[in-house]
């Protein structure tokens, strides 16, 4: 299994209207092939950190949809005036081998 990490900070008080963005996403990903499960969560200690993880069966899987229009597509539900910390957007990869 592939697993996506994408992290970003809110800088503008915008959480709320991001969050339920989240909640009312359009699931473009959701038939890519590979794909498995989304995640989106925020550290208890910093509710304007985001974590979105991604699960897929694999690495290749998540780079043809990474490159796809689709991709793009999914992006279009951001709110508007949204700002975020400097430097603070990062994606990182895992691979998972054990429960």
């Amino acid at each position: 299994m592939f697993i996506a990490l994408s992290t970003f900070t809110i800088a503008n008080e915008m959480s709320p209207e991001v969050r339920e963005a989240f909640v009312n996403r359009p699931h473009l990903v959701d038939s890519a092939p590979g794909f498995q499960r989304m995640e989106v969560f925020s550290p208890q200690d910093n509710p304007n950190e985001i974590w979105l993880m991604t699960y897929w069966a694999d690495e290749d899987s998540y780079q043809v949809w990474h490159k796809s229009h689709v991709y793009h597509d999914s992006h279009q539900g951001i709110p508007k005036g949204l700002k975020l910390v400097p430097r603070s957007a990062k994606v990182r990869f895992f691979s998972k081998f054990a429960n």
